[in-house]
């Protein structure tokens, strides 16, 4: 099970609303930054997300919360989860984004980019339905309409929801430590790559 809930910002949103826990408690709990908790609790970020109850989806235990209300610098705990959530089958196909929302999609692909540089570009492609070459050149700031565009959540968007954003962000983070493990074991040391250079070298001194 991981050690963050589901869903991050739904639960952050409720933690805020319901406790006393500080914004750093918050965002060790959720996984995010404490300046993105404050921004929730601000309503700058993840403004028209409903809170979830940690307590009742079984992620976290109220004995934890009141220890966490009564020393600052204590860390929550994840509870073992009574539930089992649904899988999440991603999205295989290109999402279909109404005409009235797609003049949005610069400001959402803005705001993945700068928030969750862990997503590749196929990511995001599913995730709101987009094309590599607009995410290209909102990147380099090379869209024609660079100047005006801002970062905005694409759940606030209403682009894809947050489970499926959370989904994504989820399996982006997973997979980025399989890859550091790849390039890892393709690494010789000085004296692996060394040694057979030295054993050409004795062949044709002989």
């Amino acid at each position: 099970m991981s050690d963050k809930p589901l869903m991050p910002k739904a639960t952050a949103v409720w933690l805020i609303d319901n406790t006393s826990l500080s914004f750093d408690q918050i965002a060790d709990f959720c996984g995010m930054h404490p300046l993105e908790v404050k921004g929730i609790a601000d309503e700058d970020v993840a403004k028209g997300i409903k809170g979830i109850d940690p307590i009742a989806t079984g992620q976290l235990t109220r004995e934890e919360i009141e220890k966490g209300e009564a020393n600052p610098d204590y860390r929550l705990r994840m509870a073992s989860s009574k539930y089992k959530m649904p899988h999440i089958k991603a999205k295989k196909t290109p999402r279909y984004t109404p005409v009235s929302k797609r003049q949005d999609k610069p400001d959402a692909i803005y705001w993945l980019l700068r928030n969750h540089p862990e997503l590749t570009d196929a990511d995001i492609m599913k995730l709101i339905g987009t094309t590599k070459t607009t995410i290209a050149k909102i990147r380099d700031r090379g869209h024609w309409n660079s100047p005006n565009i801002k970062a905005v959540d694409p759940v606030t968007l209403g682009l894809c929801t947050q489970i499926e954003l959370d989904f994504a962000v989820g399996r982006a983070a997973s997979r980025k430590p399989r890859v550091i493990k790849r390039q890892g074991e393709g690494l010789k040391t000085v004296e692996e790559t060394t040694s057979g250079l030295s054993a050409e070298s004795e062949e044709e001194e002989t």
